[in-house]
């Protein structure tokens, strides 16, 4: 992976916290960290470019007025007020590649000087098992803070560690294995295999490769997670936006959003689910 600064740009190694998204159900993790690029106007610095990435170009997000600016697969953002960076990721990683890609990322967090990395995901509604509504839409994370992915700081905001996160499991021991350098991907469980059993779906998905990867660098790693369905997952970005703003301890009452305060909302979301349906037809 290397990463090309752009003209008159550079990181800003006040910025010790990582913010990005992983790839899954409802592209809830991108939505996500496009609000927050967008609502702490963060400045593009740079752009990464991987060899397990798909290809991609498109306009630019946040602006309305064309710049000549187009938008690749990896984006790395700055917003030196808030000391964070942020990496957008707009294509899937190939197939089977997953892992080889998160060691890159977290060579490139690590070499850039990161302490902390935030990875902000989605899972799949239809794997719920231990279904809780009583406090509306659950934030479920996992933390390399102790060994058992617990954290002191996450349940004080009041969320759950995901419980199907277990170290010891095989599909996990074999990840953080991988993740290490000790063993090669074709000595052991592939994992675009078929899923045995139902606790093989978890570490099976991109932030699982991102959280052990992290982890194995020796770097801080806080995965955000909620659980949602395909469809129009905007409540869910902002459900999952707003919490990292909770970790990083950042009120949204201080961006530049679109009232004057908040949320700023990404110019591409405007046509991202199409025009609202006509009410007269009802």
């Amino acid at each position: 992976m290397e990463f090309i600064v752009e003209e008159g740009k550079h990181l800003n190694n006040d910025c010790s916290t990582l913010v990005l998204p992983a790839l899954s159900i409802g592209n809830v993790g991108q939505l996500a960290v496009d609000l927050l690029i967008s609502s702490t106007r963060a400045e593009r610095i740079g752009y990464l470019d991987d060899p397990y990435v798909l290809p991609c170009v498109g306009n630019d997000a946040y602006g309305p007025i064309p710049r000549g600016e187009v938008a690749l697969p990896l984006e790395a953002y700055d917003s030196s007020l808030n000391k964070l960076t942020l990496v957008q990721q707009r294509s899937p990683v190939l197939k089977g590649m997953m892992v080889e890609f998160a060691k890159n990322l977290a060579d490139f967090a690590a070499d850039s000087g990161k302490k902390h990395v935030i990875v902000l995901s989605s899972l799949d509604f239809g794997q719920w098992q231990r279904i809780d509504m009583s406090s509306g839409s659950q934030i479920y994370y996992i933390s390399s803070a102790n060994m058992d992915g617990a954290d002191d700081d996450c349940e004080k905001l009041g969320w759950k560690k995901l419980h199907e996160y277990n170290p010891a499991q095989r599909r996990w021991k074999y990840l953080s294995t991988l993740a290490a350098g000790n063993a090669m991907q074709e000595d052991g469980l592939a994992f675009e295999d078929e899923l045995e059993d139902e606790e093989d779906y978890y570490p099976s998905l991109p932030f699982a490769a991102l959280f052990s990867c992290f982890k194995a660098k020796g770097l801080k790693v806080t995965c955000l997670l909620c659980y949602c369905s395909e469809g129009d997952n905007i409540p869910d970005a902002f459900n999952l936006a707003d919490a990292a703003c909770k970790l990083l301890e950042l009120s949204p009452q201080n961006f530049h959003g679109d009232q004057g305060g908040n949320w700023a909302i990404p110019f591409s979301w405007k046509t991202v689910y199409g025009p609202p349906p006509d009410m007269s037809l009802f």
